[in-house]
């Protein structure tokens, strides 16, 4: 929490000026709240017959597809960069560079140049479309039987091939599923002609078991699960309420940002806690100082993270932007 990321603000020399003093130029820094996030999505894909589960199954299934998330996860990693809207200059010479290398770990930007921020990655599962082609579907067709007339003895008959109802679907797969239920039965009291023990009990309960299930799946539907990951940056300011939207989750969209009203808002808090009163700089015997080096020194505060209900996260973290700025003097040496 301590890690800091630093940035060279702007080194540049004065024109005229000798190698021993220079004018640097730098800014103070801030806060930057990244929230890492994953969620899970559920697509479910309602079963074909789900419509006559209840009368020829006895349970209720749902009979409408549906999409829906859940978060999984929060982390919170606080991040530190330049405030490129708060920035000073000072007259810099070798007798202050220890100073200025002090501050620039309290509440300076400044130190090697290159990239700061780690790289963030959205990841966003693809669509999914239902699969019950291996679930033990009937056949679509059948074929019927008529008569078409009957002369003395003789009998015309003529055979049809018509398509099969959702419902006389759905009975023939109930059909199946009582029919494996028995013989599973008879398996486990031994009233069948084959003998089963030992690992061929086991292995053709297992297959049992499985068939049921996919024939079953046939009326309750299933469930596909991925898994959603997405990062959030949010800057704190100065404000009375500390409160801040960090994202939100939408049940179309799953994870999206805090400006994506679609979504359910999860609500960051923040309790700044108080900095004591910086004591005015020691003066008795010393000139006026020559300049001050503006600093900032962070507020820790409290964050809580919650959907307005339950908190998913609470820790606590230092924000340099809801500190106080604090001038170091320097004197100048006889």
């Amino acid at each position: 929490m301590k890690k800091i990321f630093v940035i060279i603000a702007c080194l540049c020399s004065s024109l005229g000026l000798k190698a021993q003093s220079s004018s640097v130029s730098y800014a103070l820094p801030q806060t930057v709240l990244v929230f890492d996030v994953e969620a899970r999505k559920e697509s479910f894909f309602a079963g074909p017959y789900a419509q006559y589960a209840l009368k020829y199954l006895g349970i209720k299934a749902e009979t409408q597809n549906r999409v829906s998330y859940s978060i999984t996860s929060v982390h919170l990693t606080p991040e530190v960069e330049a405030d490129q809207s708060v920035r000073y200059s000072f007259l810099s010479s070798p007798q202050i560079q220890s100073i200025y290398l002090q501050l620039t770990s309290q509440g300076l930007i400044s130190g090697p140049s290159g990239s700061y921020t780690a790289e963030k990655g959205w990841h966003y599962p693809v669509g999914k479309s239902d699969n019950f082609s291996s679930k033990g579907i009937p056949a679509n067709l059948a074929e019927r039987t008529s008569t078409l007339y009957e002369s003395g003895n003789r009998t015309v008959q003529q055979s049809v091939i018509v398509e099969k109802s959702d419902e006389a679907k759905a009975k023939e797969v109930a059909d199946k599923i009582f029919e494996i239920r028995e013989n599973r039965y008879k398996i486990l009291v031994g009233d069948t002609d084959a003998t089963y023990s030992g690992e061929a009990m086991k292995t053709t309960l297992e297959a049992l078991d499985k068939l049921e299930k996919d024939y079953i799946t046939l009326f309750t539907g299933y469930s596909e699960y991925d898994t959603q990951k997405a990062s959030f940056e949010l800057i704190p300011v100065k404000k009375e309420s500390q409160m801040y939207i960090a994202f939100r989750l939408s049940d179309e969209e799953g994870l999206v940002p805090a400006d994506n009203v679609s979504g359910k808002p999860y609500i960051v808090e923040l309790g700044v806690e108080e900095i004591a009163a910086m004591p005015e700089p020691e003066t008795k015997g010393k000139n006026s100082p020559v300049q001050m080096i503006q600093y900032r020194i962070p507020a820790v505060c409290s964050v809580r993270l919650s959907d307005g209900v339950s908190t998913l996260l609470q820790t606590r973290v230092p924000v340099y932007q809801l500190g106080v700025v604090a001038g170091f003097p320097v004197y100048k040496t006889k």
